[in-house]
């Protein structure tokens, strides 16, 4: 069974929920963010270098990663963990593609 982690924009929480329903009804395992559940204020610095590593980790143990770019937007951390995906040779796809087919 594939395994895909999904990878984005906290603003798009929503549209990588949507992502990974999508991906689960279609027989691939689905890797997503932490939901925060308290403002990000609230967590300290070793909390997010903590849920930093499990990401990555999440990312180790996929086949590869899903990328929500709602349009088309990428940031600095989500273009590291396309990065950090490349380098282990893992496959990238990106959400904006599937959109597109659906339309």
């Amino acid at each position: 069974m594939k395994i895909i982690k999904i990878c984005g924009s906290y603003k798009y929480i929503n549209e990588m929920k949507e992502a990974a329903l999508d991906l689960e009804l279609n027989g691939i395992v689905a890797l997503t963010p932490i939901d925060l559940t308290k403002p990000k204020e609230y967590y300290s610095d070793d909390d997010f270098n903590k849920l930093g590593l499990m990401h990555k980790e999440k990312i180790r143990i996929s086949d590869g990663i899903l990328v929500v770019n709602v349009d088309n937007y990428i940031g600095e951390s989500t273009r590291s963990e396309i990065e950090f995906a490349k380098s282990l040779n893992k496959e990238v796809l990106y959400w904006s593609d599937f959109n597109e087919k659906k339309n």
